[in-house]
């Protein structure tokens, strides 16, 4: 009589092998305002070279971090479905066990309002938090936030 054998355990994704002349680095942009993520995707578009994919909630983001490889997130403190600390919490933990190769999640710049900056100067001392961009939008702090991560075009 043949033994059972034990249900597999799922098979991680894998992220894409780095090569020359790869696709360039992919931004996801997670942000309740679809002006704001259209400048970002301009503002990106036109001085880096990425590709940038974005959600209007945590929902969304979430499910889009599982599928595919990013370099940068950048999440709005406040996402209509919950904070956008909790979201990047979720994916610290999620993010590397799906990719395969990843061993941690990527750095993440907030999207900050002026009364929510309490609330970031808690988390401000994670590794992974790249830094803050001031709403309303500034363009200027954000390249400038991207510059170390994102080549120039």
């Amino acid at each position: 009589m043949p033994t059972p054998t034990p249900n597999p355990s799922p098979v991680p994704v894998p992220g894409p092998a780095p090569a020359a002349g790869a696709a360039a680095p992919r931004v996801l942009v997670a942000d309740a305002s679809l002006s704001n993520r259209r400048l970002i995707r301009e503002a990106l578009g036109a001085f880096r070279q990425c590709e940038v994919d974005d959600a209007s909630n945590a929902e969304h983001a979430f499910e889009r971090a599982l599928q595919r490889t990013y370099s940068l997130f950048i999440f709005s403190m406040t996402l209509p479905d919950m904070p956008g600390t909790l979201l990047d919490r979720l994916l610290s933990h999620v993010y590397p066990r799906v990719h395969v190769g990843t061993h941690t999640a990527p750095q993440v710049i907030y999207l900050v309002r002026a009364d929510e900056m309490p609330g970031y100067h808690e988390i401000q001392r994670h590794a992974r938090v790249r830094g803050a961009t001031p709403l309303p939008l500034n363009l200027d702090e954000l390249l400038k936030q991207t510059a170390g991560l994102l080549p120039q075009k």
